[in-house]
């Protein structure tokens, strides 16, 4: 079980992660720009009908001209359709534009994510991974789609309407200016703390999603061993600490509108009582003096709309932050130069491109040799998992691993996929050093038949199909009937068209193992792995997946990772490990002979835990 992890709250540098998410807006910028200047003459349009008050107040004062009066409302009413219209476009557009970036975002992440190597996977929960999907990216969605449009709007309108402000008044405009400068500082006092809680609550989150994933995969386990109780209680503690950071981060969210209302309503009052001594003082119009004070609540009520989407900002920023280090994590290299060519020698008849250094190419035969050479291998430095590994295995043989628990049987097909690299020594295929060789052409030559299947929600023919994309329907049915597979199939409700769900739960874990055998056997690979998958079967269909992995394994190499001794008798050769190190190997009959580890074994001496 996962162990509470504690939130590693960083200093993130929020300028950073502004400028990147905004960096998208440059593949769309049309959109954008009409979104933008939609949004500029609506704001600007907004400020000059408050500007048109004064002449209207003046010319009703002052027993002005009832054309002029008319004139100036006319006026004012042009800038309302323009207000009406540009907001209209403006928040249209950049809804639109928020939902393609998203988009956007989310495709990079999940194409991103499928060239990730599989030790990130090994250190990232499940949960986690799909809390950045949904939460963060969700999050984020609600931001662009408010925040940053209001973000825009209140900087033209408090640009635009301190211009004006101080055109009318210069002396209100400094009570003004000193007023938005205690606006500006507790903001940011109260900002910055509740960028923190926000961030510390997307990590609770995410830790409580990855918790959440962990217990409902593995209820079986839960329940045999009665760890209900511990498991609630595990929760609790992690809803609770999600509870405390969610209160913080909406305390502190929730804050600064109230304080913003507050000071916005004393700064109206100031105002108003300075602009009466003016007023009578004959210092400024009674017409300037209601513009200024709608001025007054038009420059304070953006501060206070952006101050009211803080919470949702920063909310958003501590997601894209997980985005982005989703996104800026190295992907699996690929420095192969060795590509391989289908049928270049007849039907069948594959091989391998093999560059030289003066540009010309040769052709070495695909044929599934594999040779380890002096190889050492640790997941972490510090940790070496394996221990001059040297072992040979040509195309027929069947070459199975038996060791304890964490001996490193599972690790050596690993690197033979590449899905880790060597720290020391060589691995070669066909004689060229499998670093050559481009990954996706070296795996394309493999299958692998696990022991925990996964099969994905779609017909069983798609399933079947996902070992070669481009089967036909007869060879998917030859290589279900490889895998004795077929005749489950056709029993089945519609046969090769029923509907799996995901990893294939409404079939039995006998079916799903020979399905996962007529995937690999689509393949048609040259090398074939094979993690024992039949200790959790019954007996006859033990005997039938153990036939069709016979059927799969001819003319192959094949590598099996032992958990049943008598699987592997047949074996051409056997490699017994321990701590990393092969200690015996031979076949069967040899290493009974020889009265060792592996005697042991079968004998019951001791056991292969």
């Amino acid at each position: 079980m996962n162990k509470n992890k504690k939130p590693q709250l960083k200093p993130k540098n929020i300028k950073g992660t502004l400028l990147r998410l905004f960096s998208y807006y440059r593949f769309y910028k049309g959109l954008f720009a009409i979104g933008i200047l939609s949004i500029i003459f609506a704001s600007l349009a907004e400020v000059a009908a408050t500007g048109m008050l004064s002449p209207i107040i003046d010319v009703f004062v002052s027993d002005g001209i009832l054309k002029d009066a008319i004139r100036y409302i006319l006026i004012m009413a042009v800038f309302v359709i323009i207000i009406a219209l540009g907001q209209y476009v403006g928040n249209r557009t950049m809804a639109s534009l928020a939902q393609k970036i998203i988009h956007k975002i989310r495709e990079e992440m999940f194409s991103h994510m499928e060239k990730l190597p599989i030790s990130y996977f090994d250190s990232h929960s499940h949960g986690e991974l799909m809390s950045t999907f949904t939460n963060d990216v969700d999050m984020l969605n609600q931001s662009l789609e408010q925040a940053v449009s209001q973000i825009i709007v209140s900087t033209i309108t408090v640009i635009a309407t301190y211009t004006m402000m101080i055109i009318i008044s210069p002396i209100l405009t400094l009570v003004v200016t000193i007023m938005l400068v205690i606006m500006f500082f507790i903001i940011r006092f109260v900002g910055s703390r509740s960028s923190n809680y926000f961030r510390n609550q997307q990590i609770r989150l995410a830790d409580m999603n990855g918790y959440i994933e962990e217990m409902m995969s593995g209820q079986k386990v839960v329940k045999v061993f009665n760890y209900e109780e511990r498991a609630i209680d595990d929760f609790k503690n992690r809803n609770d600490q999600l509870r405390k950071s969610s209160s913080r981060a909406s305390t502190f969210g929730v804050m600064l509108m109230p304080i913003m209302g507050n000071l916005t309503y004393m700064l109206y009052s100031v105002i108003a009582m300075l602009g009466s001594f003016l007023v009578i003082k004959g210092s400024i119009s009674l017409g300037n003096i209601a513009s200024f004070l709608q001025y007054t609540r038009t420059i304070s009520r953006p501060i206070t709309q952006v101050s009211n989407q803080l919470n949702t900002l920063f909310a958003a920023l501590a997601g894209a932050e997980r985005i982005f280090n989703v996104l800026d994590q190295e992907v699996e290299m690929d420095e192969g130069d060795v590509r391989l060519v289908r049928d270049y020698n007849g039907p069948g008849k594959h091989g391998w491109k093999v560059p030289n250094k003066d540009g010309s190419f040769d052709m070495v035969e695909l044929n599934g040799h594999i040779r380890f050479d002096n190889v050492d291998f640790g997941y972490v430095p510090d940790r070496q998992v394996l221990k001059n590994i040297n072992l040979y295995a040509k195309p027929g043989q069947k070459i199975a691993f038996v060791g304890s628990t964490g001996a490193g049987k599972t690790t050596i097909t690993n690197l033979i996929n590449r899905f880790y690299e060597i720290n020391n020594g060589s691995i070669f295929y066909d004689g060229i050093d499998i670093r050559r060789i481009n990954k996706m052409d070296l795996r394309s030559t493999m299958s692998m038949v696990l022991q925990d299947v996964h099969l994905f929600e779609g017909t069983v023919a798609d399933n079947i199909r996902y070992g070669r994309l481009d089967a036909s329907d007869d060879e998917i049915r030859e290589a279900a009937k490889l895998a004795n597979a077929h005749y489950f199939i056709s029993h089945l409700p519609k046969g090769y068209d029923t509907m799996l769900t995901v990893d294939g739960l409404n079939l039995s874990q006998g079916e799903r193992q020979l399905l996962s055998i007529a995937r690999a056997a689509i393949a048609d690979p040259e090398i074939l792995i094979l993690d024992e998958a039949t200790s959790s079967v019954d007996t006859r269909t033990e005997r039938l997946i153990s036939e069709g992995m016979d059927k799969l394994m001819e003319g192959r190499t094949t590598f099996v990772i032992a958990h049943r001794l008598s699987t592997v008798h047949d074996s051409n050769a056997i490699m017994v490990l321990e701590q990393g190190e092969i200690i015996e190997r031979g076949d069967h009959d040899d290493l009974m002979a020889e009265k060792g580890r592996y005697y042991a074994l079968n004998a019951g001496i001791i056991e292969l835990d």
